[in-house]
């Protein structure tokens, strides 16, 4: 499976290393273009230059990491597609490009279902996409999770239980799965 990562869901901690986490034990394909790492670099901005800083860090990483995912802007696809946000048609074009199965997003409302499903594409919110990936590779979602966990607690320097971090970063029903 290939998949889109809408800004939205790079731009949180937790939620960008559990996609990431499942993409690296090869549960499926990351795709992005520069313009979403870019809206992802610029929404940090408001945290600061030093948050800035570490995006643009990471992003850095993840296209070292992740070579493939990187899908070039296609001439003139975007004036053909249409949804109810303009500034979001670059994401569908992205996927388009890249050959994706699916746009992993926070953002029901501008990217309609029929829109998508005229290009072939699924629109995925990221709890149901990981529960998912858990359904069919439970022991491989799980050792992400827990490398994900533990890297909070060194971070925030406490203990962090698996299901209320998940719940936090927007993944109840995987917090759920895998606290069961």
């Amino acid at each position: 499976m290939r998949a889109v990562l809408d800004a939205c869901v790079l731009y949180p901690t937790v939620l960008r290393e559990m996609l990431l986490g499942a993409a690296a034990a090869g549960l499926y394909q990351p795709l992005w273009s520069a313009r979403i790492l870019e809206e992802w670099a610029r929404a940090t901005v408001k945290l600061g230059p030093v948050e800035e800083a570490f995006a643009r860090g990471e992003i850095a990483a993840l296209k070292a990491a992740f070579p493939a995912a990187g899908v070039p802007r296609r001439a003139g696809l975007e004036a053909r597609l249409h949804l109810p946000d303009e500034n979001d048609i670059h994401v569908l074009a992205t996927a388009i490009a890249g050959g994706a199965d699916a746009i992993v997003t926070l953002n029901r409302a501008d990217f309609p279902r029929a829109a998508l499903a005229a290009e072939g594409i699924a629109r995925r919110d990221p709890d149901g996409f990981l529960w998912e990936l858990w359904s069919h590779h439970p022991a491989e979602v799980a050792a992400v999770a827990d490398a994900v966990r533990a890297r909070a607690e060194t971070a925030l320097g406490s203990p962090q239980p698996l299901r209320p971090l998940l719940k936090r970063a927007g993944l109840p029903r995987l917090g759920k799965a895998l606290a069961g």
